[in-house]
């Protein structure tokens, strides 16, 4: 009777079983955001570049200006247009960036207004540029870690969240796949479900220690926010909270003013004493409190050039005399710490290479995410009792995918034609680019909900083909920077978006192509006409139970 119950008891779940369903539902409740978040991640490694091509109207820059002189010129535009502010800040134009910009605080702002002013400047005038109104890559790179349309502490807990079930994962992917080495040298061409297995473990594997560190960074840059306790005991206080903020940044707060009258110092001379030390074009930041006040201070920030820290480091100057006060170049080791953290997640510290190398690995890494999320439909169609009536739950799970993987490389694309379409003059201009990309990614999932799955996934991965490879030809009419004008000139910021879009469009062809051609494989012992699967093309699946084949 033992012997009998022992033969017919189930077997105790093991650790890897137990794993692998962690890795399925924690990769599968969050991943529609966590593949929005990784996207735009991906191509805010160029936001400056997407910047510069968003506002066409600002010339081809050849070689760096002076920062020096640039921060001179804007300070005296500043004490023009924002006299009486209490504070300006200057951001200083880089290799990568042909265009200075600087915000100042409002005198006298009522509870609910606007706090600071802000706009940017041509560096060699030093007046503000006639240029569009647009957000350019800074939006890819804001809605990557706080969204749009809520209150930004909620964006960032959300953003912090996903990450948290990216880090399980990874980890349970890990537990869960016994052969993980092995499989990344193993590809099994046309073999169906097994085919896309192998490319999901070769995504997951070739950008492993990239993936850990960028989830883990992601989640520690914004430590203070989601555990705040610590800090709050630790510093309690104002003397305390100021001094975390100077190990923190370089955003030098305004004192208590004079009331005595002085003008303000060279800001040209401090710039030239930092470039000293740290180099001609390495200098971010110019900040000026109380500007024309004696009691004046003026913080020349390092830039992050060649620093795998960021950590702040700056002058900082009597602003009324230029005299050199302090110097900050170096902070604890618990804020290099964090320093170290945040320029390993934002890459800044690297060469084009280095940005690059970013680039591919973290697009391989929203493939892994986009194929987790797709065969999760595609392992489970198969198990359905009518395959073309799929309960609900399937359902949604199935049109979220669409629009978040096809539909959100629409959407992205019309923002960019939103940039170059609408009229320069129109009222929050920059806003309307914005709503356009949530509109047009409201539709795709409207398409996704009325059409039959497998044709809603070929016709998104064409119509995103299409507005990918319209866009140069859309450049090329509303703007004199052409492909070929560009590549006369040397200006590799337009030619390679040009060419970037055409490459994106040949991989959506691509998608379209094999979504169209492709066919679910018939169960065994079932005599059935083959199911076009929708999507199978993006997809591998999330890591098996049980990997071995």
């Amino acid at each position: 009777m033992s012997a009998t119950r022992t033969a017919t008891s189930p077997k105790p779940r093991g650790i890897r079983q137990t794993m692998s369903d962690l890795h399925i539902w924690a990769g599968l409740l969050l991943g529609w955001v966590l593949y929005g978040m990784f996207l735009t991640g991906t191509v805010s490694y160029f936001k400056d570049e997407i910047s510069q091509w968003a506002r066409p109207e600002l010339p081809h820059q050849s070689s760096v200006p002076d920062p020096a002189d640039v921060a001179q010129r804007v300070a005296e535009e500043l004490g023009r247009i924002a006299a009486g502010s209490t504070q300006w800040s200057i951001g200083l134009p880089t290799a990568r960036d042909n265009t200075a910009d600087a915000f100042w605080r409002l005198p006298a702002a009522q509870p609910g207004q606007r706090r600071f002013g802000q706009a940017t400047f041509d560096p060699q005038t030093g007046h503000k540029v006639t240029a569009r109104d647009t957000t350019g890559g800074e939006f890819f790179y804001r809605y990557h870690f706080q969204f749009h349309y809520m209150p930004v502490f909620w964006g960032r807990w959300l953003a912090g969240l996903a990450a948290m079930f990216m880090l399980v994962a990874i980890v349970s992917g890990v537990i869960t796949h016994k052969k993980i080495f092995s499989d990344f040298f193993t590809f099994r061409w046309a073999k169906g479900q097994r085919c896309w297995l192998d490319a999901h473990n070769a995504l997951s594997v070739f950008g492993l220690p990239f993936h850990l560190m960028i989830t883990y960074t992601g989640l520690v840059t914004l430590m203070a926010m989601y555990m705040p306790y610590g800090e709050r005991m630790a510093f309690k206080t104002p003397q305390e909270r100021q001094q975390l903020t100077r190990e923190l940044n370089a955003f030098i707060q305004p004192g208590k003013p004079s009331g005595r009258q002085v003008e303000l110092a060279s800001v040209r001379g401090m710039v030239r004493e930092a470039q000293s030390l740290w180099g001609r074009d390495n200098i971010a930041q110019v900040t000026i409190t109380l500007p024309g006040d004696a009691a004046s201070r003026v913080a020349v920030a390092r830039g992050e050039k060649a620093r795998t820290s960021m950590s702040p480091q700056y002058l900082l100057f009597d602003g009324s005399t230029g005299k050199l006060l302090e110097t900050h170049d170096h902070v604890g080791p618990a804020a290099e710490t964090r320093g170290v953290m945040y320029a390993l997640h934002l890459g800044r510290f690297g060469d084009t290479a280095t940005r690059w190398l970013y680039f591919l690995v973290s697009l391989a890494g929203t493939a892994m995410v986009g194929t987790g999320l797709v065969m999760w439909t595609v392992k489970r169609r198969q198990k359905l009792p009518d395959p073309d009536r799929p309960y609900f739950g399937f359902r949604v799970v199935e049109r979220l995918n669409i629009a978040s993987i096809a539909g959100l490389s629409i959407a992205m694309a019309s923002f960019l034609w939103a940039n170059r379409l609408l009229p320069n003059a129109l009222a929050q201009r920059a806003e309307w680019e914005i709503h356009v990309f949530f509109i047009a990614w409201l539709v795709t999932l409207a398409h996704a909900v009325c059409r039959p799955a497998r044709r809603a996934w070929v016709e998104q991965w064409w119509m995103g083909a299409a507005l990918l490879a319209g866009l140069p030809l859309l450049n090329m009419l509303t703007t004199e920077r052409p492909l070929w004008r560009s590549l006369a000139d040397g200006d590799w910021v337009f030619a390679g978006f040009d060419l970037m879009c055409w490459a994106f469009a040949a991989l959506h062809v691509r998608f379209a192509l094999r979504s169209a051609r492709h066919q679910t494989p018939v169960p065994r012992g079932k005599r059935a006409q083959p199911q076009q699967q929708a999507g199978a093309v993006l997809v591998a699946p999330p890591i098996a139970r049980d990997p071995a084949p």
